[in-house]
């Protein structure tokens, strides 16, 4: 009987236990939770979102609209939780983060393939094993990674603070979605200039909460904290987070000088998050500066911003294009630990860890996800396809080979490239490794 170990449940853990389970594979999966949670965790349940909870575009003119897409056509139990659990946010797919986090936890422990040990993982065990301890890894486990990995990296993370809705002031505020996308799910809350300025002054000034070994060189310019952007200048708000385009006031007929935007953050769509707005600000300093946004003027926040280390390896050097250790490949790594940056990028390395190892151990061809999908893409990036210093990278169309003739406009040329990875899905599909059935 093949089997394998899992660490970590995680999305990327969680995703990968259920594909190869899926397959007739027998999976330990190994997670700390419910007893030991790491400082971004509060729940007690697997694949729990620690920063947003959007998983961001569904369209497929957008590479992560692709890779879902791509997700969802492979029986991934990921997107299954999300679009069971998802809440309104216009042309995103948002959920609600507690019942996206349960959904996936019930179906793993029900899973007849899959034993659940409870546990932390302090050792890389024998055998077969998936380490996708996450980027918040345990001192123990994060040790033995560095031993085995050397030029392992380090940066930081940041998660934006939650207030209940009914505490915003709707007088000066609106529903809207940028350039009327979807339905108007967005809770929009404009400041002119007047009131910008003085927020970013205030911001920039800011006391910052002690984070051992930060500094603002190390921060992921994907997940930047709002106070860090504000030292940047005055105007990097207003071209970021804030920016007014796309949004009119409904009052005024007009945009205005900058717009805070809040994203409904569970179902009952009663708590709202600052989209946005990770911080490392001391808790009394984010009440006082974002009390700054007129329509926050007297907002609960049942959640202040945090600030946590991440950790993630030089994977050009270490890794393949299967996210196995080059020199011991038994031993495989998924999510974000490997320089793939966001929830669903995390997901699908998971999804493909899963669908190639249980390819391994059943004794099958490997699928070989190729770079004109984006799940096969962005494992090739990882595995060796950057230039010069390796970052974490989100997917984009410019990992994924442009088509052979022309299009005209970015849009049209975009669709075009999803539905040409989504027919090379369809047809990876006839490999034997997907006929989960025949395996169980």
């Amino acid at each position: 009987m093949a089997e394998i170990t899992v660490l970590g449940a995680g999305l990327a853990g969680s995703e990968c236990a259920w594909q190869l389970a899926e397959r007739g594979v027998r999976v330990r999966l190994v997670e700390m939770k419910p007893a030991k949670k790491t400082p971004a965790h509060v729940s007690p349940f697997f694949g729990e979102l620690v920063c947003s909870n959007s998983l961001r575009s569904d369209e497929l003119t957008n590479a992560v609209g692709l890779l879902k897409a791509e997700m969802r056509a492979m029986g991934s139990l990921i997107m299954q939780s999300a679009d069971q659990n998802r809440v309104a946010a216009g042309g995103a797919l948002a959920v609600d983060r507690e019942g996206f986090a349960r959904t996936i936890t019930e179906r793993l422990r029900a899973h007849p393939k899959i034993e659940i040990v409870e546990a932390e993982a302090t050792e890389i065990p024998e055998g077969d094993v998936v380490v996708a301890t996450g980027p918040l890894s345990s001192d123990a486990i994060a040790e033995k990674i560095a031993a085995l990995c050397p030029g392992s990296l380090h940066f930081y993370d940041a998660v934006a603070p939650i207030v209940t809705l009914e505490s915003v002031d709707m007088s000066s505020a609106f529903f809207a979605s940028r350039y009327n996308k979807g339905t108007a799910d967005y809770v929009n809350c404009p400041m002119d200039r007047e009131e910008y300025d003085a927020f970013v002054r205030e911001l920039a000034a800011a006391k910052e909460a002690p984070v051992h070994g930060f500094d603002d060189g190390g921060v992921f310019e994907g997940c930047m904290p709002v106070e860090v952007m504000a030292r940047r200048g005055a105007d990097t708000l207003r071209y970021g987070p804030l920016k007014p385009v796309g949004l009119v006031d409904p009052r005024t007929g007009r945009a205005n000088w900058a717009v805070v935007q809040l994203r409904r953050d569970n179902a009952d769509g009663t708590l709202y998050n600052l989209v946005g707005f990770q911080t490392h600000l001391t808790w009394g300093e984010q009440k006082r500066v974002f009390s700054m946004i007129p329509a926050l003027k007297n907002a609960e926040f049942v959640r202040y911003g945090v600030m946590h280390r991440n950790t993630y390896l030089n994977s050009p050097e270490l890794l393949d294009r299967y996210y196995r250790l080059k020199s011991e490949p038994r031993i495989r790594f998924a999510g974000q630990m490997t320089g793939v940056e966001g929830y669903v990028e995390s997901a699908a390395s998971g999804m493909l860890v899963g669908i190639e190892a249980a390819a391994e151990l059943l004794g099958l061809p490997h699928a070989d996800f190729p770079q004109e999908t984006a799940i096969g893409a962005l494992a090739l990036y990882v595995s060796g396809g950057s230039v010069g210093d390796f970052q974490p990278m989100n997917i984009n169309f410019g990992l994924i080979p442009p088509l052979d003739h022309r299009v005209k406009g970015k849009r049209n040329k975009n669709a075009e490239i999803s539905q040409r990875s989504l027919a090379i899905i369809e047809s990876l599909k006839e490999k034997e490794v997907f006929r989960c059935e025949d395996h169980h």
